[in-house]
This record gives C-alpha cells, structure tokens and sequence, in this order.
C-alpha cells in the first residue's frame, strides 16, 4: 500500500477517506490518480467539482468526494494551507469521523490516540471473548477504551499499523491462522474454539429494491442528461431523464411516437448498502426537441459524454453500447 508508513497527513487523509468504502484493490489506483492531479492540498482545494466527479467516477458514495473537496477548502482558507494537528481539530473536519481522525493524528503526527478499524475490531473481540455489537453506541465506547488502555504511547504510529496488519494478515475474518498468532496461548476465541463467534455480527437492515427506467432521448447526434440534485443516491452526478417504478407502461412516456421507444435487453442492477437498484434504458428518438422542453435537461453531443460523471451503472450501459466509444 502506497501510503503505508508516510507522514504527511494530506496523502494519509486522501487514502482514508477513498478506503471508507473501497477494498484496498480497488483504491490503490484512485489514489495515484488523484495525487498526480492533485499533488497538493491546495491543488485540490482549486479544483474543478466537474473533473473531481470524474476522477472519482467508479468509487461510488460520492459524499466523499463533495466533502473532500469543501475539507480541502477549509485548510486552505482557514488554516493556511496546513493539516490540523490536533485529534479535535482534525474532527472538527467535514467528512472526518473517528476512526478517520484517530489514522491522521496517529500516523501524520504520532499522537496517542487508537486506530480502530475492523481488524482491530475483530483482534480485541477473538482475544478478550468480547461479545459486544461496535455498531451500537455504546458497544463503540467500550471498544475505544480498550482499544485506548492498550494503546503504546511511546510508539502510537507503529503500534496501529501492527494492530491492522495482524487483523489483515493472520486474524483474518475467514480462515485465520491462529498457528501463526503470537496471541494464541491467551485468546479467548481460540482457546475456546469459538473463532466464528467472534465478533458479533451485525443484522443487516432488509434490502431494498429499486427500479428504474431511463430514457435514453437522442436527436441526431444530440443526448439529453440532468444533474441529479435531489437528496437521493447519485447526489450531483448526471443522468439520462427517469422514472422509478417496478413495472412501466407505454403511457408512462414521454413521446408522443411510441413507434420510437426501443427498449434495450438487458437489466443493469447496483448493490449499494441498504439498497439494490435495477436499471432498464429505452433509446427514444425524437424528430423535435421542443416536446422535452419541460424535462429540465441539458443538450450534449454524444461525443461529450465522457466529459461527465455517470453513476456506475450508467456508465456500464453507454460502455457495453458503444456510446463512449467514440
């Protein structure tokens, strides 16, 4: 990992914030790609939201992306440039929550303060037969003290790093190697063959499904998009015009040539946390764009779509259909 064992808490924040929601697989190259863009703090405190958007295209839960850049914003402008080094000033930053601040304040300034990841979960919850739920509230408390109280304060960098690398390495969440463990003798879950106990599990909320239907409008070399700036997933990206319903009818359109709509075969679908959704488009083409002109949506070349960013499953379509190929 490129980050590992840096000290400059801009890097250190920026890979955090991309690992939030994104294997380490799949981040590594987003990291590179945004440093070379954006090298400096300030580099990206001046960038353009447009081609930020685009950059971070494919990693999803785009609030950190907006709250990144407003965060990068506020160093610049309030704090001259330069990373807070404090545990509380760091958290007083939009988009950093505990964990988050705690990797800063460890890593970039050595402070005394425990990272705790899910492999420092999983460590402490197998070692001390733990069976507390660290989604709830008070859970995380308990958690943190712990996690504190055992916490090398003459080597808080290091300690962390060592703490993640052995959930990551050998108390792995499927197949461990307790053999390996140099904690094996006094652990709790493996001493009592309980190793799948531990920790308790978190009940996932039911998914919810969502569908939904896009129009792929075109006029000779013209599409029509939208930015979506409802309060709903996709907060700021752009769209094809939509409908949400399980089931559609010819008259849910908005052409007056039904003769027009050609439906695409295939269902693109998305699984975010809580939700799933299912994704149909219908090429419709119009001879006079004035039918539309309520719609609220943008004219661009189709040459253009690759200067905006879609939601992944938009994306995959105008991929898989040749749309961005040109």
């Amino acid at each position: 990992m490129p980050w590992k064992g840096i000290k400059d808490p801009y890097k250190i924040w920026l890979s955090e914030i991309i690992l939030q929601q994104t294997r380490v697989e799949q981040g590594e190259k987003y990291y590179h790609a945004l440093l070379e863009k954006y090298p400096t703090i300030a580099d990206l405190a001046n960038a353009d939201e447009a081609t930020l958007y685009r950059l971070w295209q494919g990693l999803g839960y785009y609030n950190r992306c907006k709250n990144m850049l407003h965060t990068a914003q506020i160093i610049t402008q309030q704090h001259q440039g330069k990373f807070p080094d404090t545990y509380d000033a760091i958290r007083q930053l939009k988009g950093i929550g505990p964990y988050t601040a705690a990797a800063i304040a460890s890593f970039a300034f050595d402070l005394p303060y425990a990272v705790i990841d899910g492999n420092v979960v999983r460590i402490l919850s197998r070692y001390f037969g733990l069976k507390i739920d660290f989604n709830q509230g008070q859970g995380k408390k308990e958690f943190e003290a712990l996690a504190a109280s055992l916490l090398d304060q003459k080597n808080n960098a290091l300690f962390n790093q060592a703490m993640m690398d052995l959930g990551a390495t050998i108390c792995k969440p499927q197949n461990p190697l307790c053999g390996q463990c140099p904690f094996q003798k006094k652990c709790y879950a493996f001493l009592n063959q309980q190793i799948k106990d531990f920790p308790l599990k978190k009940i996932k909320p039911p998914l919810k499904h969502r569908y939904f239907h896009f129009m792929v409008i075109e006029y000779q070399d013209i599409l029509f998009i939208h930015q979506r700036k409802e309060k709903d997933i996709w907060h700021n990206l752009y769209s094809f015009y939509m409908l949400e319903t399980k089931e559609i009818q010819l008259e849910d359109f908005i052409l007056l040539n039904k003769k027009n709509i050609k439906p695409f075969t295939e269902t693109y679908t998305q699984q975010l946390t809580h939700q799933k959704i299912h994704g149909l488009f219908y090429k419709i083409k119009i001879e006079n764009p004035k039918i539309i002109k309520d719609l609220g949506l943008i004219s661009i070349q189709k040459t253009a779509l690759k200067n905006f960013a879609f939601p992944r499953m938009i994306i995959s379509f105008l991929e898989n259909n040749h749309y961005l190929s040109s």
